[in-house]
């Protein structure tokens, strides 16, 4: 039982570490201090619910749609390029990244962005519904695989979110914000070409 479950947190740590959108926002929305536990939360949750989908068994009826998967794909690619084009924008108008010059989002809107980030993203469907999700049938204990994987993601949210938030006063300098905007835009262009090629 309890190789179950640290297979899964070690599995899903691996895939959830990489720099994609998701984690770009959570650690913007750390470095700003703005609404960061109901992010962390949201991130957390739709993981989770995402997981046991995958380990209920959808992950294979989605495989078995190769259009549907093709609509993910399409859509994941041109929601990652309006974000690294946004992204970029930012970087080259860096009066708009301090932080102190911006009003605070509204939670709402914060909150509708995470999950678009969250699930407008072809990824967060590859590692968890489908990969996750298929890898725990291969274990006796296929929910305690899962619980480990979410447990992994809470984890790592929370890690990110709070590393960022506790960074803020030496990462608050507009410089910093240029560079991170301009490495989340390379990033986001990257993966949304992987997405296209693959």
């Amino acid at each position: 039982m309890l190789t179950s479950a640290l297979a899964g947190f070690s599995l899903s740590l691996a895939l959830i570490v990489a720099i994609g959108a998701q984690n770009a926002f959570v650690l913007r929305q750390g470095l700003r201090r703005e609404h960061l536990v109901p992010v962390v939360l949201t991130c957390a949750v739709s993981d989770a619910l995402l997981i046991g989908v995958g380990i209920a068994g959808v992950g294979s009826v989605v495989t078995g749609r190769p259009e549907l998967l093709a609509a993910v794909r399409w859509g994941g690619a041109a929601f990652l390029l309006g974000y690294a084009a946004l992204a970029a924008r930012r970087a080259l108008r860096p009066g708009t990244l301090t932080p102190a010059e911006r009003p605070p989002a509204q939670l709402g809107a914060t909150l509708l962005a995470c999950l678009a980030f969250t699930y407008l993203n072809p990824h967060v469907y590859l590692d968890t519904v489908l990969l996750l999700g298929g890898i725990a049938q291969q274990h006796p204990h296929r929910w305690l695989f899962g619980l480990g994987a979410a447990a992994a993601s809470v984890l790592w949210f929370t890690a990110l979110g709070a590393g960022a938030y506790r960074l803020a006063p030496l990462l608050a300098r507009t410089r910093v914000w240029q560079f991170l905007d301009g490495v989340i835009a390379v990033m986001m262009v990257v993966v949304a070409v992987a997405l296209l090629l693959g």
